[in-house]
């Protein structure tokens, strides 16, 4: 049930949707972090019956929190990253609120990791410009300046070797290319630099699943720019969409 600070978070990714319910005063999961396998192909319908069933996974009735991989304008998708074209014009905040029968706040997924972070992580109390990103099916962005969010930037859609970065960067370009860490980590290094020069960061958070090896690739890493990984690992997403939810309620 939602019991004021205990809000329920969920991360909708192009591989998994995944969910906990989260004590926004500290960030910490207060229940088990569940996880299901986003449908193919991941139509709107098909999406938000599986949020729904999350949701009921849960037990939970109240406002939930939610990331999603697209750039998000009161409510509606503007672009699909990793899932289907169908999301462009839907208005994601409708869909999932009458699939699970609650109230939904969402957001972009990268930005709510960056929320997480910036309130509870590596980024807490950061001044400058800060940039995390996701590591995971594309390559996802947030940038703070001075705490502040900057919402829906798309970093990781430059252009990179005549595509755009993610198809040459990401987790599943390595999985698909069938890279060593090493190899992937120069990729990787190749597009932080320009990512450098474009934005100049003071600080570069790495967040999704990859941030959990970055002693695999650390070494080939040599932009100069502070990298790191983030304090709160492939959770950012779930702390961030509750915080979202959270302080859309109390506002």
């Amino acid at each position: 049930m939602y019991t004021g600070n205990l809000i329920l978070g969920v991360d909708v990714g192009g591989s998994g949707i995944k969910g906990a319910v989260v004590d926004v005063t500290t960030g910490a999961l207060q229940t088990e972090r569940l996880r299901l396998e986003t449908p193919q192909p991941a139509t709107p319908e098909a999406v938000s019956e599986t949020f729904a069933e999350l949701v009921r996974m849960h037990n939970y009735k109240g406002i939930i929190g939610c990331g999603f991989p697209a750039i998000i304008k009161q409510g509606e998708a503007h672009s699909a990253a990793n899932i289907s074209k169908e999301w462009v014009g839907k208005n994601v905040i409708e869909s999932f609120s009458l699939a699970c029968n609650n109230p939904v706040e969402v957001l972009n997924d990268a930005d709510a990791a960056g929320l997480a972070e910036m309130r509870f992580g590596l980024g807490k109390g950061q001044t400058g410009v800060v940039v995390l990103i996701t590591i995971g099916s594309g390559l996802g962005s947030a940038m703070f300046i001075n705490g502040k969010l900057v919402p829906n930037t798309e970093f990781g859609h430059m252009r990179l070797h005549g595509d755009i970065a993610e198809a040459y960067a990401s987790s599943k370009a390595r999985k698909i290319n069938d890279l060593s860490w090493t190899e992937w980590g120069e990729r990787f290094n190749e597009y932080l630099h320009y990512l450098a020069r474009v934005v100049n960061p003071d600080l570069i958070i790495l967040g999704g699943g990859a941030s959990k090896k970055f002693s695999k690739f650390e070494e080939v890493i040599d932009v100069k720019v502070p990298v790191k990984p983030a304090e709160l690992r492939n959770a950012a997403g779930t702390v961030g969409a509750a915080v979202h939810a959270y302080q859309i309620a109390r506002s």
